[in-house]
Protein backbone atom coordinates (compact mmCIF):
# COMPACT_ATOMS: atom_id res chain seq x y z
CA UNK A 1 0.00 0.00 0.00
CA UNK A 2 3.32 2.26 0.67
CA UNK A 3 4.47 2.00 -2.85
CA UNK A 4 1.08 2.20 -4.13
CA UNK A 5 0.36 5.83 -2.72
CA UNK A 6 3.79 6.49 -3.30
CA UNK A 7 3.30 6.55 -6.81
CA UNK A 8 0.20 8.80 -7.00
CA UNK A 9 0.27 11.73 -9.02
CA UNK A 10 -0.48 15.41 -7.47
CA UNK A 11 -4.08 16.53 -8.16
CA UNK A 12 -2.14 19.71 -10.21
CA UNK A 13 -0.21 17.60 -12.01
CA UNK A 14 -2.11 17.47 -15.08
CA UNK A 15 -3.16 20.85 -14.83
CA UNK A 16 0.86 21.95 -15.08
CA UNK A 17 1.14 19.34 -18.35
CA UNK A 18 -2.08 20.70 -20.37
CA UNK A 19 -0.30 24.52 -19.27
CA UNK A 20 3.01 23.20 -20.66
CA UNK A 21 1.40 21.88 -23.56
CA UNK A 22 -0.37 24.64 -24.37
CA UNK A 23 2.33 27.17 -24.11
CA UNK A 24 4.50 24.94 -26.26
CA UNK A 25 1.85 25.03 -29.21
CA UNK A 26 0.73 28.56 -29.06
CA UNK A 27 -2.61 27.27 -27.36
CA UNK A 28 -1.92 29.30 -24.08
CA UNK A 29 -2.15 32.45 -26.17
CA UNK A 30 -4.69 31.32 -28.53
CA UNK A 31 -6.83 31.01 -25.32
CA UNK A 32 -6.50 34.07 -24.26
CA UNK A 33 -5.70 36.82 -27.01
CA UNK A 34 -8.73 36.99 -28.49
CA UNK A 35 -10.48 38.16 -25.26
CA UNK A 36 -7.50 41.07 -25.09
CA UNK A 37 -8.11 41.89 -29.19
CA UNK A 38 -11.98 42.04 -28.41
CA UNK A 39 -11.38 44.64 -26.03
CA UNK A 40 -8.47 46.34 -28.18
CA UNK A 41 -11.06 46.37 -30.89
CA UNK A 42 -14.03 47.82 -28.85
CA UNK A 43 -11.52 50.69 -27.06
CA UNK A 44 -10.36 52.05 -30.69
CA UNK A 45 -14.22 52.03 -32.00
CA UNK A 46 -15.38 53.49 -28.45
CA UNK A 47 -12.39 56.24 -29.24
CA UNK A 48 -13.10 56.64 -32.90
CA UNK A 49 -16.63 57.54 -32.04
CA UNK A 50 -16.30 60.19 -29.05
CA UNK A 51 -13.12 61.75 -31.87
CA UNK A 52 -15.85 61.93 -34.23
CA UNK A 53 -18.76 62.87 -32.03
CA UNK A 54 -16.13 66.42 -31.16
CA UNK A 55 -15.61 66.62 -35.34
CA UNK A 56 -19.47 66.49 -35.75
CA UNK A 57 -20.37 69.44 -33.00
CA UNK A 58 -18.11 71.02 -35.14
CA UNK A 59 -18.85 71.03 -38.83
CA UNK A 60 -22.32 69.05 -38.76
CA UNK A 61 -24.28 69.83 -35.98
CA UNK A 62 -25.50 72.81 -36.85
CA UNK A 63 -27.77 71.85 -39.55
CA UNK A 64 -28.18 68.10 -38.81
CA UNK A 65 -28.60 68.80 -34.99
CA UNK A 66 -26.67 67.68 -32.40
CA UNK A 67 -27.67 64.11 -31.77
CA UNK A 68 -28.54 63.66 -35.83
CA UNK A 69 -31.97 64.38 -35.44
CA UNK A 70 -32.24 66.79 -38.48
CA UNK A 71 -33.34 70.11 -39.06
CA UNK A 72 -34.44 72.24 -41.04
CA UNK A 73 -31.42 73.10 -42.81
CA UNK A 74 -30.64 69.20 -42.80
CA UNK A 75 -32.07 65.71 -42.78
CA UNK A 76 -31.37 63.26 -39.66
CA UNK A 77 -28.39 61.12 -39.93
CA UNK A 78 -30.23 58.45 -37.78
CA UNK A 79 -29.97 55.86 -39.50
CA UNK A 80 -27.81 56.44 -42.68
CA UNK A 81 -24.67 54.75 -41.74
CA UNK A 82 -21.44 54.92 -42.17
CA UNK A 83 -21.68 54.53 -45.93
CA UNK A 84 -23.35 57.61 -46.62
CA UNK A 85 -20.68 59.43 -44.46
CA UNK A 86 -17.74 58.20 -46.37
CA UNK A 87 -19.66 59.24 -49.35
CA UNK A 88 -20.78 62.93 -48.63
CA UNK A 89 -17.60 63.62 -46.32
CA UNK A 90 -15.63 61.68 -48.79
CA UNK A 91 -16.24 63.59 -51.67
CA UNK A 92 -16.62 67.07 -50.68
CA UNK A 93 -20.11 67.43 -50.89
CA UNK A 94 -20.04 67.89 -46.70
CA UNK A 95 -19.71 69.87 -45.04
CA UNK A 96 -21.94 72.12 -47.57
CA UNK A 97 -20.67 75.60 -48.04
CA UNK A 98 -24.51 76.62 -48.44
CA UNK A 99 -28.08 75.37 -48.94
CA UNK A 100 -29.48 74.53 -52.42
CA UNK A 101 -31.07 72.46 -54.54
CA UNK A 102 -28.38 69.96 -54.64
CA UNK A 103 -24.83 70.00 -53.44
CA UNK A 104 -22.08 70.17 -55.41
CA UNK A 105 -18.97 68.61 -54.96
CA UNK A 106 -15.86 70.27 -54.06
CA UNK A 107 -12.02 69.55 -52.67
CA UNK A 108 -12.35 67.21 -49.26
CA UNK A 109 -11.85 68.94 -46.17
CA UNK A 110 -11.20 66.07 -43.92
CA UNK A 111 -8.42 63.68 -43.55
CA UNK A 112 -9.52 60.33 -44.34
CA UNK A 113 -8.84 59.17 -40.46
CA UNK A 114 -11.58 62.19 -39.62
CA UNK A 115 -13.87 60.53 -42.31
CA UNK A 116 -13.62 56.78 -40.66
CA UNK A 117 -14.32 59.15 -37.05
CA UNK A 118 -17.23 60.89 -38.27
CA UNK A 119 -18.34 57.63 -39.88
CA UNK A 120 -18.23 55.72 -36.87
CA UNK A 121 -20.03 57.99 -35.10
CA UNK A 122 -23.21 58.58 -37.21
CA UNK A 123 -23.16 54.71 -37.40
CA UNK A 124 -23.69 54.61 -33.65
CA UNK A 125 -26.61 56.64 -34.25
CA UNK A 126 -28.30 53.90 -35.45
CA UNK A 127 -27.77 51.41 -37.94
CA UNK A 128 -27.49 51.51 -41.58
CA UNK A 129 -25.36 50.65 -44.73
CA UNK A 130 -21.44 49.81 -43.55
CA UNK A 131 -18.72 51.46 -45.45
CA UNK A 132 -17.51 48.63 -48.05
CA UNK A 133 -13.83 47.00 -48.07
CA UNK A 134 -11.43 47.15 -51.09
CA UNK A 135 -13.19 43.14 -51.85
CA UNK A 136 -16.87 44.85 -51.95
CA UNK A 137 -16.26 47.22 -54.63
CA UNK A 138 -12.98 45.60 -56.64
CA UNK A 139 -13.57 44.96 -60.35
CA UNK A 140 -11.44 41.99 -60.61
CA UNK A 141 -14.11 39.18 -62.18
CA UNK A 142 -16.48 41.63 -63.02
CA UNK A 143 -18.85 41.64 -66.28
CA UNK A 144 -18.16 44.25 -68.23
CA UNK A 145 -20.93 43.35 -70.63
CA UNK A 146 -23.38 42.57 -67.78
CA UNK A 147 -22.39 46.05 -66.31
CA UNK A 148 -23.41 47.99 -69.23
CA UNK A 149 -26.93 45.84 -69.45
CA UNK A 150 -27.44 47.11 -65.48
CA UNK A 151 -26.43 50.56 -65.75
CA UNK A 152 -28.98 50.76 -69.31
CA UNK A 153 -31.51 50.00 -67.46
CA UNK A 154 -31.13 51.48 -63.60
CA UNK A 155 -28.69 54.60 -64.41
CA UNK A 156 -28.94 56.32 -67.89
CA UNK A 157 -32.37 57.60 -67.49
CA UNK A 158 -30.11 60.35 -65.21
CA UNK A 159 -26.03 59.56 -66.00
CA UNK A 160 -26.49 59.52 -69.52
CA UNK A 161 -25.12 55.72 -71.41
CA UNK A 162 -21.61 56.47 -70.40
CA UNK A 163 -22.04 58.35 -67.28
CA UNK A 164 -21.58 62.01 -68.51
CA UNK A 165 -24.42 63.15 -66.62
CA UNK A 166 -27.39 65.28 -67.17
CA UNK A 167 -29.88 67.81 -66.12
CA UNK A 168 -32.86 67.11 -64.02
CA UNK A 169 -36.03 68.96 -62.71
CA UNK A 170 -35.90 72.09 -60.25
CA UNK A 171 -31.89 72.90 -60.84
CA UNK A 172 -31.26 69.40 -59.71
CA UNK A 173 -28.63 67.25 -61.65
CA UNK A 174 -27.16 63.71 -61.81
CA UNK A 175 -23.52 64.13 -61.78
CA UNK A 176 -20.66 63.04 -63.82
CA UNK A 177 -19.08 59.40 -63.42
CA UNK A 178 -15.84 60.21 -65.09
CA UNK A 179 -13.31 60.06 -62.41
CA UNK A 180 -15.23 58.36 -59.60
CA UNK A 181 -13.48 56.21 -57.54
CA UNK A 182 -14.93 52.72 -57.27
CA UNK A 183 -15.69 53.05 -53.57
CA UNK A 184 -18.02 56.37 -53.90
CA UNK A 185 -19.04 54.21 -57.24
CA UNK A 186 -20.38 51.58 -54.79
CA UNK A 187 -21.58 53.90 -52.10
CA UNK A 188 -23.49 56.26 -53.82
CA UNK A 189 -25.88 52.75 -55.05
CA UNK A 190 -25.42 51.47 -51.16
CA UNK A 191 -27.05 54.51 -49.54
CA UNK A 192 -28.94 56.73 -52.81
CA UNK A 193 -27.03 60.29 -51.79
CA UNK A 194 -29.66 63.06 -53.35
CA UNK A 195 -31.88 62.59 -56.12
CA UNK A 196 -30.60 59.41 -56.59
CA UNK A 197 -32.77 56.02 -55.70
CA UNK A 198 -30.72 53.51 -53.31
CA UNK A 199 -29.55 50.12 -54.57
CA UNK A 200 -29.17 47.97 -51.12
CA UNK A 201 -27.78 44.33 -51.85
CA UNK A 202 -31.60 43.18 -51.39
CA UNK A 203 -32.35 44.76 -54.86
CA UNK A 204 -28.92 44.74 -56.34
CA UNK A 205 -26.24 41.86 -55.40
CA UNK A 206 -22.72 42.99 -54.87
CA UNK A 207 -21.98 41.10 -57.84
CA UNK A 208 -24.07 43.15 -60.04
CA UNK A 209 -22.60 46.60 -58.47
CA UNK A 210 -19.07 45.24 -59.63
CA UNK A 211 -20.44 44.60 -62.55
CA UNK A 212 -21.60 48.33 -63.18
CA UNK A 213 -18.48 49.63 -61.40
CA UNK A 214 -16.65 47.87 -64.39
CA UNK A 215 -18.50 48.87 -67.47
CA UNK A 216 -18.58 53.05 -65.99
CA UNK A 217 -14.94 52.16 -65.61
CA UNK A 218 -14.40 50.63 -68.97
CA UNK A 219 -16.18 53.53 -71.05
CA UNK A 220 -15.02 56.62 -68.90
CA UNK A 221 -10.99 55.12 -69.10
CA UNK A 222 -8.15 57.23 -70.87
CA UNK A 223 -7.40 54.09 -73.60
CA UNK A 224 -10.88 53.89 -73.99
CA UNK A 225 -11.11 54.44 -78.00
CA UNK A 226 -13.89 56.50 -79.57
CA UNK A 227 -14.57 55.75 -83.16
CA UNK A 228 -17.35 58.59 -83.33
CA UNK A 229 -15.26 61.38 -82.21
CA UNK A 230 -16.40 64.35 -80.44
CA UNK A 231 -19.04 62.11 -78.65
CA UNK A 232 -21.37 65.06 -77.52
CA UNK A 233 -22.18 63.36 -73.95
CA UNK A 234 -20.87 59.90 -74.81
CA UNK A 235 -24.36 59.27 -77.48
CA UNK A 236 -21.97 58.89 -80.33
CA UNK A 237 -21.58 59.72 -83.90
CA UNK A 238 -25.35 59.38 -84.46
CA UNK A 239 -25.73 62.45 -82.65
CA UNK A 240 -22.72 64.15 -84.42
CA UNK A 241 -24.42 63.78 -87.78
CA UNK A 242 -27.52 64.76 -86.33
CA UNK A 243 -25.66 68.06 -85.20
CA UNK A 244 -24.03 68.27 -88.25
CA UNK A 245 -26.92 68.36 -90.63
CA UNK A 246 -29.59 70.30 -88.58
CA UNK A 247 -26.85 73.52 -87.82
CA UNK A 248 -24.32 72.63 -90.98
CA UNK A 249 -27.02 72.67 -93.72
CA UNK A 250 -29.01 75.74 -91.32
CA UNK A 251 -25.69 77.38 -91.78
CA UNK A 252 -25.20 76.90 -95.31
CA UNK A 253 -29.18 78.12 -96.09
CA UNK A 254 -28.32 81.10 -93.89
CA UNK A 255 -25.03 82.16 -95.94
CA UNK A 256 -26.98 81.64 -99.35
CA UNK A 257 -29.83 83.89 -98.17
CA UNK A 258 -27.46 86.73 -97.73
CA UNK A 259 -25.26 86.11 -100.83
CA UNK A 260 -28.55 86.47 -103.11
CA UNK A 261 -30.23 89.43 -101.22
CA UNK A 262 -26.86 91.20 -101.26
CA UNK A 263 -26.50 90.00 -104.83
CA UNK A 264 -29.77 91.55 -105.71
CA UNK A 265 -29.06 94.87 -103.97
CA UNK A 266 -25.82 94.94 -106.49
CA UNK A 267 -27.67 94.39 -109.30
CA UNK A 268 -30.59 97.54 -108.90
CA UNK A 269 -27.47 99.67 -107.90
Amino acid sequence: MKKLSARRRHPLAAVVVLLLALAATGGLYAAFAPADKAQADETAQSLAIKEGQKLYTVGCASCHGTGGQGTSDGPPLVGVGSAAVDFQVGTGRMPAQQPGAQVPEKPVIYSQAQIDQLAAYVASLGAGPITPTEKDYSAEGANIAKGGELFRTNCAQCHNFTGEGGALTDGKYAPSLEGVSAKHLYEAMQTGPQNMPSFPDSTMPQQQKRDIIAYVNAVNGEDTPTPGGFALGGLGPVSEGLFGWIFGLGSLIAVAVWVAAHTAKAKKS
